[in-house]
């Protein structure tokens, strides 16, 4: 059981690419079974007009200082002006320069200073900049404003609390979630992968039936398709002294690949027609457009009769081509595009697909190549095929191509198109089937825009012993460079070695045991750690030591550049250390190094204070 903090609400905050959303359940009431609420978020929908909404939109805008007085940006709880939520929204989508939206996915871009002022990227002039970092913080001081305005008497900041994010989210990205937090003065705050969350709130929403819709053997595939990434996870159903276990035993690769590609594609779509009609659009109106397209999209993949939704084209004056520009978007359009676009029937053994990246690009975030949603739940499954097979009760059949799930949750807002879960359930049955296996149920009942929220509320509960709880630990063996030593060779750098600090599936909170090895530390001067992570590798113990590995094995994460200050050695000396590892409640990897006869100890954690 999980340390205990007095409080009166278990509350889960989902922080998405594209909305935000606060679920929260009632500790103390006598109901055996409380109700799960969704808060309603005041933030701005029109100059002047503040209105609470179950979504506060994931946006921030930064208008021209003469474009609003003060008094038209109230907000009923602080003098802060920072336009977030709805109206932040509807004003990127005709000033696409001056609005901030994905700072989820900049969050997890390993390559930039994520705590650096770069976005927006092609703002004007007059506005100041900001960080990925710091827009995740904006989101949070609002969520937690706007509850401590209705809660007074039960503060945020004493709440069971969880915040979610992807399960394919890097160390250093959870380390920069669980800060922005802290900065925001949720200091309490726990976090939970979005996989687990939505199935979490299947088991909220089934009640003790989950037990009857999955049994001991089952393997639940969750697809979490949402604005940003695509989350792909498996969930395997074990027995224990009787009982039915959740285990989680694996997690996909971080798939910068959403509901946000589809918009940029539909613009695309809607910039060819006006093409063909001898009107250009400028990149800034596409960027513009692809707001406008996200609404359309919704629109047209639901089950409704609706065959077209008109689209405006931002402009900037009247004199820009005659003024506004009309289009629409067709369901024959968005169906043909997107479905067979991004969910392509293919077969199981489909190789995501790579190309030559050219030399000189855009600062961008890093989206995946291939659009094929389908293709990159292909390779998740191929490389995962043994995934269970230390599980009892799981075992695959010896001859499978794949791993085969029993079962498919599906979440995300792009999991609302009845279309999109019928053709993924067909492509995954059809290879089910090639495998000569059993066809794959369906999980329903969760409401994909408030399922990842409900489910981190009902794992606060979880966290102090009311509830399933999924066993998961850490979703990959991580490992630390070891440069060997050998003599200068001219134009050959000297090899790498790999040393296991904690292998696959280590729980959070617990501590790795080293074997005891001597390595030499540079202390005083500035350098750098490399990371290496890996899916596949389960039977590596903490301890081992890697000199080759196949590419596929291990993964490389961001390099890590510290100065390990000491006040007892010269700037550049090597000092004799031991090694310890140890994963935090957070899920953050902490490499503890130790002197050896002296005092000095050391510590680094997969972080971005180096920048």
């Amino acid at each position: 059981m999980e340390e205990q903090i007095q409080a009166k609400y278990a509350i889960g905050i989902d922080l998405g690419t594209t909305h935000c959303v606060l679920s929260y359940t009632d500790l103390q009431t006598e109901d055996d079974t409380p109700e799960q609420q969704v808060f309603a978020i005041p933030q701005l929908v029109a100059a002047g007009q503040v209105e609470a909404r179950e979504a506060l939109p994931s946006f921030a805008f930064f208008p021209h200082e003469a474009q609003f007085d003060h008094q038209q940006l109230p907000l009923p709880w602080s003098q802060s002006h920072n336009l977030i939520g709805s109206f932040a929204r509807d004003l990127g989508a005709k000033t696409p320069d001056r609005v901030i939206s994905s700072a989820k996915s900049w969050l997890c871009h390993g390559e930039i200073d994520r705590r650096g002022a770069i976005l927006p990227l092609e703002a004007p002039e007059d506005v100041s900049k900001r960080s990925p970092y710091e827009i995740s913080r904006f989101f949070l001081e609002h969520l937690k404003n706007a509850w401590d305005n209705q809660y007074p008497e039960a503060p945020i900041a004493q709440q069971q609390l969880v915040i979610t994010v992807p399960a394919s989210f890097d160390p250093a990205a959870r380390e920069l979630t669980v800060d922005a937090a802290r900065d925001a003065g949720l200091h309490q705050a726990t976090l939970l992968e979005e996989p687990q969350a939505a199935l979490y709130s299947w088991i909220a929403q089934s009640g003790e039936q989950w037990r009857e819709q999955v049994n001991v053997g089952d393997v639940i595939l969750v697809v979490d398709i949402g604005g940003g990434t695509t989350d792909l996870s498996l969930i395997a159903v074990t027995e224990e002294d009787g009982s039915l276990q959740l285990n989680r035993v694996a997690v996909g690769d971080h798939i910068l690949l959403g509901g946000d590609n589809m918009d940029i594609t539909l613009a695309h779509v809607v910039a060819q027609k006006l093409a063909q009609q001898g009107q250009r659009l400028q990149p800034w109106q596409i960027s513009g457009l692809a707001h406008a397209c996200r609404h359309a999209k919704e629109t047209l993949l639901a089950e409704n009769d609706t065959q077209s939704v008109p689209l405006v084209v931002p402009s900037r004056g009247s004199s820009l081509m005659g003024g506004s520009l009309r289009a629409e978007l067709t369901r024959e359009e968005v169906n043909n595009v997107l479905i067979d676009g991004f969910f392509p029937q293919v077969d199981v053994h489909a190789q995501v697909q790579r190309r030559a990246r050219a030399a000189l690009s855009t600062v961008s975030l890093p989206y995946e190549q291939d659009p094929a949603i389908t293709r990159h739940l292909a390779s998740f499954l191929t490389k995962q095929k043994f995934a269970t097979q230390n599980l009892q009760g799981t075992e695959q059949p010896h001859d499978a191509n794949f791993l085969h799930p029993t079962a498919i949750l599906f979440n995300g807002g792009v999991a609302k198109a009845g279309n999109v879960i019928a053709r993924i359930t067909d492509t995954v049955n059809q290879w089910l089937a090639n495998d000569n296996a059993s066809p794959i149920k369906s999980l329903e009942g969760i409401d994909v825009d408030q399922a990842v929220a409900k489910g981190a509320s009902y794992y606060a509960q979880v966290r102090i012993g009311n509830g399933v709880r999924i066993r998961g630990g850490t979703a990959a063996a991580y490992y630390v460079g070891i440069e060997s030593a050998m003599p200068a060779i001219p134009g050959l750098a000297p090899p790498m070695e790999a040393l296991c600090l904690a292998p696959f599936g280590m729980e959070e909170g617990t501590q790795a045991q080293l074997p005891a090895q001597t390595f030499a530390l540079t202390v005083g001067e500035p350098v750098r750690f490399k990371f290496y992570e890996s899916k596949v590798r389960r039977d590596d113990v903490s301890g081992v030591r890697l000199d080759y590995w196949q590419d596929e094995e291990l993964s490389e994460l961001p390099e890590i550049e510290v100065t390990l200050h000491s006040e007892h050695h010269q700037a550049g000396q090597t000092v004799n250390v031991q090694l310890q590892a140890a994963i935090n409640e957070l899920g953050t990897l902490v490499l503890n190094a130790i002197e050896q006869g002296g005092s000095g100890n050391w510590h680094v954690q997969f972080e971005t204070r180096a920048h």
